[in-house]
């Protein structure tokens, strides 16, 4: 298989709203790979390489060679090179990393290098969700797609699960079970605007979480090894010792906890999400924890002393939980489903500084990698009225539509840029966009079109943080768009005095 024939999947299913076409799609491509590229495959198909961090960053990757012209790579030569970038370390390293980069590129198509950019950069953008890859493999595997999504539960990547189901079926996929010490993709939590709409998503029969705006931990301990993986499965454990000492504190040799780490100030409420976060990104943690230190809270089990508990309730989940972890460790909960009750919680940990709250089903069991409606979050939503700066033009299904917006806050006479968003939008809003930001064009640099500061956008978003990229200094966290604000001008946006007041 070449790495064009992927380029194209890519392209087609970036193409199709339709699921089931995007299914074909991906089935077609994962059985023209076989048994011996599947692997590889799935994982290029699903946005990522098997490769978490292969130490190549924009910067690299900004000019690219000449473009071969015709296509020869295969997706296993591009596997094997990024495995071979990854394992460059140390002294001379950097310079290594350039030219086995400038190698790799230019033996790739125009198409190509734009697929491995996006790939490599971690912005492959198709449509094609996780879920949709798992049917596809089990379309081209013939197997029961629950049997794929239970062994998916239990491995990091989809490619291992593709590799197996197309090599073994379903003898192999069931191979795949919770082991201590080996990731298990975390349960997550849809969403509702308020308290009272979360009660009636989640069923009669629920607690409440505090949501806390840390980073999402999942701790592995076997005697006295204790492992820590983050939400996206990438293992921190020496970057987190305070964790470390909380697992090892416990009365067990075998257990998996769900829960969040963060950075508390002296007074308890939550420092800023870049404080955290830097833990997590630092391999310096001695250092670090004197300046940052950390606290965890867990609020599930999964495993408990030889026992798998994934698939029990979460009441008896909890309660093993409540058995083994100190309450100054637990999240706090509020046992009840009293909507009065729960309303008050909210405002409580909103009042602490906390993000909301996450509305649980007592009788569901631990759904690993879905998002159902088993557990519910509830965050007050921030809006501001901002002022588009520039536009992107969109790339897959978007493409030939204006569709990344920068947007801006009024600062005296001009702007100051707080990120981008392209979330929230219809296919009707971004024909609308385009025409309207056409009419508004001051310029181009590459693919951003600049316009006249004249369009305001009302945005909500979830906090705002420091940010070293804009001149604010801050940036807004999961921005997106609600409407466009025909009824106001420019002059009268949100201020970035506004926005330092909402930090």
């Amino acid at each position: 298989m070449l790495l064009a024939e992927l380029v194209d999947t890519h392209a087609a299913v970036a193409a199709t709203r339709s699921r089931l076409e995007k299914r074909a799609l991906l089935a077609a491509a994962l059985k023209a790979a076989g048994e011996g590229e599947a692997e590889v495959v799935a994982s290029f198909l699903s946005g990522r390489p098997r490769q978490r961090r292969t130490g190549v960053g924009w910067r690299s990757l900004a000019e690219l060679p000449e473009p071969a012209r015709e296509p020869s790579l295969t997706p296993t030569q591009v596997d094997q090179a990024l495995e071979e970038l990854a394992a460059l370390a140390g002294t001379g390293s950097q310079a290594a990393r350039g030219e086995a980069v400038r190698t790799l590129f230019s033996r790739a198509t125009t198409a190509e290098q734009q697929f491995l950019r996006a790939l490599m950069l971690g912005e492959l953008r198709q449509g094609a969700l996780d879920s949709v890859l798992l049917d596809a493999i089990a379309a081209a595997a013939d197997v029961p797609v629950a049997l794929v999504r239970r062994a998916a539960m239990f491995s990091a990547l989809s490619g291992p699960i593709a590799s197996a189901a197309l090599a073994g079926g379903a003898e192999a996929l069931e191979q795949f079970r919770l082991e201590v010490g080996r990731p298990v993709r975390p349960m997550l939590a849809a969403s509702a605007p308020d308290v009272p709409a979360a009660l009636e998503k989640a069923g009669s029969a629920v607690v409440a979480d505090g949501k806390i705006d840390g980073i999402r931990v999942q701790v592995h301990r076997a005697g006295e090894e204790v492992t820590v993986f983050t939400r996206s499965l990438d293992d921190i454990t020496d970057r987190l010792p305070e964790v470390v000492e909380v697992a090892l504190s416990l009365e067990t040799d075998a257990v998996v906890l769900d829960g969040e780490a963060i950075a508390l100030g002296p007074d308890g409420r939550p420092r800023p999400f870049q404080e955290t976060g830097s833990r997590t990104m630092s391999r310096d943690a001695v250092a670090l924890r004197e300046q940052i230190p950390l606290t965890v809270y867990f609020f599930d089990v999964l495993h408990l002393d030889g026992r798998d508990l994934i698939d029990s309730p979460a009441s008896e989940r909890f309660r093993a939980l409540g058995g083994l972890v100190p309450e100054a460790a637990t999240v706090p909960r509020c046992p009840t489903s009293d909507p009065a009750e729960v309303q008050n919680f909210f405002a409580e940990m909103i009042a602490r500084g906390h993000e909301g709250v996450v509305v649980k089903n007592l009788q569901a069991p631990y759904d690993a990698g879905r998002r159902g409606s088993a557990w519910v979050k509830v965050k007050p939503r921030h809006t501001l009225d901002l002022v588009v700066l520039a536009v992107e033009w969109g790339s897959g299904r978007r493409q030939g539509t204006l569709s990344n917006i920068h947007l801006g806050a009024r600062d005296g006479d001009g702007f100051v840029m707080l990120g981008k968003t392209f979330k929230g939008m219809t296919d009707e809003m971004l024909a609308w966009q385009t025409r309207r930001f056409l009419e508004l064009e001051t310029g181009r640099s590459g693919h951003v079109v600049h316009v006249r500061p004249e369009q305001v956008v009302e945005v909500a978003f979830d906090g705002i943080q420091r940010s070293p990229r804009y001149p604010g200094g801050m940036a807004l966290r999961f921005a997106r768009v609600l409407r466009y604000r025909d009824d106001k001008t420019a002059a009268e946006a949100d201020t970035v005095e506004t926005v330092r007041s909402l930090a």
